[in-house]
């Protein structure tokens, strides 16, 4: 199965542009990376469950306008929910400045309006507010809500990409929900 049928087999509704752009996005990665080192993705099979891992939460995510992906890498999830919601801001905050530089390569080929990049730790930006706060890969979820914790306001949402140790991060304190999808937790907190 392609990933444009995984895709549609998990009832994930993308424009035909998604499609076109995601085309340039993978050529492109595979290109930089050759050079730059910028994921340790070496097949192209293994960059599609990349996207599909973080397209996957556009298919129960609530329509929103802002989103910050913190520590976005090469775009994991950040730039591919930005593709996937071309009615969505998203700001991607990538501290190394070579992956800062591919998704700013990206963002300029795609001619993406919705998407911001910001090459800084996430503790170096100015405070602003945003709908969804995201992370892939990053770190331990108690330490990701304080990174987060500045960004937030009374309705945002957390969506952390998390393996099978979930389940030992989570406090049973919180508001939240986890969705199980392949090898994948999408950890969803409404603080």
């Amino acid at each position: 199965m392609n990933l444009k049928e995984e895709i549609t087999e998990a009832n994930i509704l993308l424009d035909d542009s998604f499609y076109e752009n995601i085309k340039v996005y993978k050529e492109q990665l595979l290109k930089w990376n050759k050079v730059h080192n910028i994921t340790g993705i070496k097949s192209k099979q293994q960059l599609d469950e990349f996207i599909y891992d973080a397209l996957f939460p556009v298919s129960f995510l609530p329509k929103v306008e802002t989103l910050m992906d913190i520590g976005t890498g090469a775009g994991f999830p950040g730039m591919i929910l930005a593709l996937g919601l071309p009615n969505t801001h998203v700001t991607l905050v990538e501290p190394l400045k070579k992956r800062a530089s591919f998704l700013q390569f990206i963002k300029a080929t795609l001619k993406l309006k919705n998407v911001t990049v910001i090459a800084k730790r996430v503790e170096e930006i100015d405070d602003q507010k945003f709908d969804i706060v995201t992370s892939r890969a990053v770190t331990q979820t108690d330490m990701l809500m304080t990174l987060s914790k500045p960004f937030l306001h009374e309705k945002s949402l957390l969506l952390f990409y998390k393996g099978e140790r979930v389940f030992d991060e989570v406090n049973e304190k919180l508001n939240y929900k986890i969705i199980e999808d392949r090898k994948r937790h999408y950890l969803l907190i409404q603080p």
